[in-house]
């Protein structure tokens, strides 16, 4: 059974060979070794944005070849994609709420996001 590093493995090996990049997103916050106090990855300004939408695993750009108006030009979708083992399903717990909030902002915005147990694309 697949875990979520191996979906995670998978899904990037496969977006590789269809142009896409993507890039672990790590989420946390912690104590530094000088006492200071640091957040890092996406849409982790504060505890507070955390609880209400949590960044994707894996984050990345793919081309896009754009036809009629702006013939030839190839732009670049945001892509995103929140891993799960295998077998997993979406029960609305309190996290996957906030990460689906996190699906639908990047949708809204033309991106391409989803959850997924090592589908790509």
């Amino acid at each position: 059974m697949k875990n979520e590093a191996n979906t995670q493995n998978l899904v990037r090996l496969t977006a590789a060979n269809l142009g896409t990049v993507l890039w672990r997103n790590n989420v946390g916050a912690g104590v530094l070794d000088n006492g200071s106090f640091v957040r890092w990855g996406l849409a982790n300004d504060t505890a507070a944005v955390n609880e209400r939408i949590k960044s994707a695993d894996l984050i990345g750009i793919r081309p896009v070849l754009i036809t009629q108006q702006m013939v030839g030009t190839i732009i670049g979708q945001f892509v995103s994609r929140e891993c799960k083992a295998e077998g997993w399903r979406y029960r609305g717990t309190k996290r996957e709420i906030a990460q689906k909030a996190w699906a639908d902002l990047i949708i809204g915005y033309g991106g391409d996001a989803t959850f997924t147990t090592g589908e790509y694309p």
